[in-house]
């Protein structure tokens, strides 16, 4: 398909998003719901970031807070301590490194842009959880991924009730996109908070129409690597969804998505290689 040109700036540069990017994961929290992804010592920390960007990541999103069903709650300063550590570590090692934050706590943003230059914030909360990030962003100048999801974290495991689920997810991005640009924040994101307030059902209802999501002229995130709505339609567990989670984001960047969020670069990297070698003739 052929795609709208969008740009977002981060790091003090314009990325164009002429074709595809892969964001890679790299969890600081002991419970996250993807084993494998968990990173707590300074050793596995750097060992995943090299693993991260030699395998062709473009941003490397660093995560304090588990968002999984059931997760432990994580004080804000234990969240920050996290994630610095991480940060520091990599930008001694990688000092060029693109470098997402994950976190919905204003407090947690404010810090890392501030101290660490970091210029993306990966909000779950959708500015939601914490009335406060909106206000943040304006004034540390990050790009901002919106996420759908519920207003309120502790419901953001249950399934809402949908009309017409495509509808209303893009009323949503409506409205929180007019509140963010009326504090002039443009630099804008969407992720279809995949597994957030949706089941499964809802959830491939949604993705069958990312398509129509090109209307708002921004890149579009699509993090579906491992969850749950690949690991109930194949009867695996996070371990073994890996396969699912390639087929889907390969359909991910045919219906027009511009950053596949992954535990698992290297095969994400190679989804994109295949379709831009594809769309080259087109």
């Amino acid at each position: 398909m052929r795609r709208n040109i969008k740009t977002v700036k981060f790091n003090n540069s314009l990325h164009v998003f002429d074709f595809p990017i892969v964001m890679g994961i790299l969890n600081v929290t002991p419970d996250s719901f993807y084993s494998t992804s968990r990173n707590v010592s300074e050793i596995e920390i750097l060992h995943s970031a090299e693993k991260i960007l030699t395998e062709g990541a473009n941003i490397i999103d660093i995560g304090g807070f588990s968002t999984r069903p059931n997760a432990e709650m994580v004080h804000q300063d234990e969240e920050i301590r996290r994630v610095c550590v991480a940060i520091e570590l990599i930008l001694k090692r990688f000092p060029t490194t693109v470098i997402s934050v994950d976190t919905f706590r204003a407090g947690v943003a404010e810090v890392v842009c501030r101290n660490y230059n970091v210029r993306i914030i990966n909000d779950v909360g959708g500015g939601m959880w914490d009335e406060r990030m909106f206000e943040t962003i304006a004034r540390t100048h990050a790009a901002y991924i919106l996420m759908h999801t519920s207003p309120a974290m502790c419901s953001m495991t249950v399934p809402c009730e949908y009309d017409n689920i495509a509808a209303e997810v893009i009323s949503f991005f409506n409205n929180r996109i007019k509140k963010l640009n009326e504090l002039n924040i443009n630099d804008i994101i969407l992720d279809f908070g995949f597994g957030f307030a949706k089941n499964t059902e809802q959830n491939y209802d949604l993705f069958s129409k990312i398509k129509y999501f090109d209307v708002f002229d921004l890149p579009l995130l699509v993090g579906i690597s491992r969850k749950s709505m690949l690991q109930r339609l194949l009867g695996v567990d996070s371990g073994g969804a890996l396969n699912g989670t390639s087929s889907l984001n390969t359909l991910a960047l045919v219906q027009g998505a511009d950053i596949l969020r992954v535990h698992d670069v290297h095969e994400a990297v190679e989804a994109v290689k295949i379709y831009k070698k594809v769309e080259s003739f087109n």
